[in-house]
């Protein structure tokens, strides 16, 4: 059992270079980054760029780490734009990432009527078949209409072939958009998925907190994206192990909880790059300096959390574990959620 956590980056600000040996910020535990077509897409002189050196060169990424390609859809959802297939191939063909979904899918938000999710449905399927004759990965959405989703991948046995399959549509349920699913419908949608989708590489897009992470080893997902120990350490937050979030340094309307005293020595004993080197007063500093400071810390909390979490499942010891270590009351009623689903499936 494993979960590949996949770090999501952003062109705009590279930094800090998390998967880069040659940073102070190199974070070894690190296999996987995702970068967004719809990035290079709006900088074109990067988008040359990384299909003259390639991707792992244009990144300076190691061979060991893998170099996920997202198409771009959910910014795409929020802008109502399209992208063009053959620019999208072309990027494919000269750029060479390892994982790359399909040029575009049609995200079902919550908020929409059975038939324009229908819609959505018919017109990713219509896209994921066009796609289905090589490498790029299928995708499925989490939605009123998996069911459906899954039935018409399963019944073509090129999709069906396929060694890898992408979930998304999460994003917008676990924000709370409008008529959103409940929390355990979503992860019974994960659940559907994964267990009509046995032996498939599946990966999850935006399943990336610390406490996610936990629901993602228990749903036996794959790999996972994270694009939130960026976004958290931009807005002046930390995460801790086990607790969740907690603010810093303040850098405007941001608000949230600070570190109790406990919670400051938890963060000066801390053995991410950052703490190490920086101490507590680097995540607190601001700009550029502070921002790269807390975005490594988060991400080495999410890789260490994660191999935590697994290492107690395969000892048959999370149950008892995760009550004693996870102080996070939004999560802990979906994990126990989960472990009884998965006591129930056992008894059956």
């Amino acid at each position: 059992m494993s979960v590949e956590v996949v770090a999501g980056l952003s062109l705009k600000n590279l930094k800090p270079r998390v998967w880069d040996p040659t940073s102070p910020h190199y974070l070894p535990n690190l296999r996987a980054v995702m970068v967004s077509y719809a990035d290079f897409e709006r900088m074109p002189a990067r988008r040359k760029a990384a299909m003259e050196l390639g991707l792992h060169a244009y990144l300076g990424a190691p061979e060991g780490v893998k170099i996920y390609l997202d198409n771009g859809s959910f910014y795409q959802l929020t802008k109502g734009g399209n992208t063009s297939r053959s620019a999208y191939e072309e990027f494919i063909q000269e750029a060479r990432p390892d994982w790359y979904a399909i040029p575009q899918d049609f995200i079902p938000t919550p908020q929409m009527s059975d038939a324009e999710q229908i819609e959505c449905l018919r017109r990713t399927m219509e896209m994921n078949r066009s796609y289905r004759h090589d490498g790029y990965v299928p995708v499925i959405h989490i939605s009123r209409h998996l069911s459906e989703y899954l039935r018409e991948l399963l019944a073509d046995v090129q999709l069906r072939a396929k060694e890898k399959v992408a979930l998304g549509g999460i994003v917008p349920n676990l924000l709370r958009a409008p008529k959103a699913m409940s929390y355990a419908d979503v992860l019974d949608n994960v659940r559907q998925a994964r267990l009509q989708l046995a032996g498939q590489h599946l990966h999850v897009f935006g399943l990336g907190g610390t406490a996610t992470m936990h629901l993602a080893a228990l749903l036996d997902v794959d790999s996972a994206d994270s694009s939130g120990w960026r976004n958290r350490a931009a807005r002046g937050i930390v995460q801790l192990p086990g607790r969740g979030d907690r603010v810093v340094a303040n850098l405007g309307s941001w608000r949230g909880r600070v570190p109790d005293q406990a919670e400051q020595d938890m963060l000066a004993a801390c053995k991410c790059p950052a703490c190490t080197t920086y101490s507590f007063l680097g995540l607190q500093s601001s700009g550029i300096e502070g921002f790269c400071n807390r975005a490594t810390h988060n991400l080495w909390v999410l890789l260490e959390e994660t191999q935590q979490v697994l290492e107690h499942i395969q000892n048959d010891a999370y149950e008892t574990w995760y009550e004693a270590h996870l102080d996070n009351s939004v999560y802990r009623p979906l994990i126990k959620y989960v472990l009884e689903r998965h006591s129930v499936e056992n008894q059956d």
